[in-house]
């Protein structure tokens, strides 16, 4: 091939290459659909609600809510994996997206490779409660009588593999203490068990335990995010008390598939956040007991990747199977 008809092959081949961020600049032309993984009502739910509007207001699209609840978000997260990579489709997640994989045997996506991150949504800590008859005002002091009274010590749970569960596990192993796991079907039943006295200790979502707390039906000892939270700043965490890293937070977050086009998931990204930090809108997350935080794609990717190897190895020390 003579050298001019190469420059001239190489000249097309550069003009049809696809050009990074060019997708976006047309980007939405129809309205684009918002799958979330719980059914209408929850704090996943309203979260979506906050956004949702704010999104359809800035894109100059519809952004449709579509709640497709079961199999504790697989459903969901399977549909979204499989979705057209075309910024049409996103998914608003909870943490489950990085541990199911570790507690079911048939998950059908894989949270590392079927996903691009665009934010994380909200972070939503557990509080360390128990009913006042329990003769501990302190984490140290409920782990001592842990080891005082081997196996007797109850927890409950919303059900296994939950993050009140999953947190207890990690709890466990940390203190190198022992206690009988009680699960119930739903956080309601469990926080209901303890405020009656029949269950002694439960990691409770702050949204759910905070009305408990403030009415001196139960006792809060600790809060598991990594440092002190504006939903509970008077508490300390279970870190603080001489358990580094100790953390367990309910989180929601956005995903795209994979191979959705950079310019739109960083659109995406810009535009989630600018709504996450609106007054109004942080306002009513906090008042859900819920922090907003809104971070970059590459800063999500990292923490789902860190979730998901933390929990694998409590799930795995633990012997915890959901099939």
């Amino acid at each position: 091939m003579s050298p001019l008809r190469l420059h001239w092959v190489l000249a097309c081949c550069a003009l049809a290459a696809p050009v990074p961020g060019l997708a976006a600049e047309s980007y939405p032309a129809k309205p684009v659909r918002m799958i979330v993984a719980v059914p209408s009502g929850g704090p996943a739910d309203i979260l979506a609600r906050l956004v949702g509007p704010r999104l359809t207001e800035v894109l100059g699209q519809t952004v449709v809510i579509d709640n497709r609840p079961g199999a504790n978000g697989n459903i969901a997260y399977e549909m979204a994996a499989r979705a057209a990579p075309d910024g049409y489709t996103f998914v608003l997640v909870a943490a489950g997206v990085a541990i199911n994989p570790s507690l079911y045997r048939e998950v059908r996506y894989d949270p590392l490779r079927d996903f691009a991150a665009i934010t994380l949504g909200v972070a939503v800590p557990n509080i360390l409660i128990v009913h006042p008859s329990v003769p501990a005002a302190s984490v140290p002091e409920l782990i001592a009588l842990a080891k005082s009274r081997a196996g007797q010590l109850t927890f409950a749970s919303a059900g296994n593999g939950t993050s009140g569960h999953l947190a207890l596990e990690l709890f466990k192993l940390r203190a190198g203490m022992d206690a009988v796991h009680v699960p119930y079907k739903g956080g309601g039943p469990a926080l209901a068990e303890v405020v009656a006295g029949q269950v002694q200790a439960l990691f409770s979502l702050a949204l759910a335990a905070t009305p408990q707390i403030k009415a001196g039906r139960v006792r809060a000892l600790a809060i598991t995010s990594s440092k002190r939270s504006a939903v509970a700043p008077e508490l300390p965490t279970v870190a603080e008390l001489g358990y580094p890293g100790f953390e367990v937070i309910g989180w929601f977050g956005w995903l795209a598939p994979a191979r959705t086009p950079r310019g739109i998931v960083t659109r995406l990204n810009a535009e989630i956040v600018t709504a996450l930090n609106v007054p109004e809108v942080r306002e009513r997350l906090l008042s859900q007991s819920t922090e907003p935080v809104g971070n970059s794609p590459e800063a999500f990717a990292a923490f789902i990747r860190s979730e998901h190897a933390k929990w694998a190895d409590v799930i795995r020390r633990a012997g915890i199977r959901m099939d």
